[in-house]
């Protein structure tokens, strides 16, 4: 099914030439990790008030924390598992560069998924934004033949999951998590 999934998706491609340009935009590398970076920079640093600031700034370092040890488990995950990538095994027009790594999970999507879930434990509207974001960059790596469906949701499972456990482990280490905040304070950054 998911071969299959890929194969539907896949070909669009060359249909409609101002959507392959979209796709392009929002599957490399680049430009959906800034627009993400920069949605936590304006979060971390945009509270009106210095309560709702620190909310926001705990926010953001449960999201980088969630995208940190997400990062670990697909390198331990694909350290005993490799799957191939869909353009190596399916008859697919290419939209992006051909990665060399395991196609599972996908990495995008444990990024994603796991800002956006950091975002949604405090602001709602954000965190809605930002997973619609993970989604479109998700579903924009299986268009482009380079993840299957199951990757994607692997990943962005990993993502939440990860964030949810880094949420637990913040609470019971506090005042750690404040001093940290406090210490970025002193210095400026926060």
């Amino acid at each position: 099914m998911d071969a299959a999934i890929v194969r539907w998706l896949n070909s669009g491609v060359d249909t409609l030439p101002w959507l392959d340009d979209v796709i392009k935009i929002v599957v490399n590398d680049y430009f959906t990790p800034v627009a993400m970076s920069l949605l936590l920079l304006g979060v971390w640093f945009g509270a009106k008030t210095a309560a709702s600031r620190e909310l926001h700034q705990r926010a953001v370092l449960t999201a980088m924390l969630g995208v940190a040890f997400g990062n670990l488990a697909v390198q331990i995950i694909g350290a005993f598992t490799f799957r191939g990538r869909p353009y190596l095994n399916e008859p697919l027009e290419l939209l992006f560069y051909q990665p060399t790594d395991s196609s599972f999970p996908a990495n995008p999507a444990v990024v994603g998924a796991a800002i956006a879930a950091g975002l949604w434990g405090v602001n709602r509207r954000l965190g809605s934004i930002a997973f619609g974001v993970a989604a479109l960059w998700g579903l924009s790596r299986v268009y482009a033949g380079v993840s299957y469906p199951t990757d994607v949701l692997a990943g962005a499972a990993i993502g939440v999951g990860v964030v949810m456990a880094v949420t637990w482990v913040l609470r019971r280490i506090e005042p750690l998590p404040t001093m940290v905040i406090q210490l970025a304070q002193r210095f400026y950054l926060a």
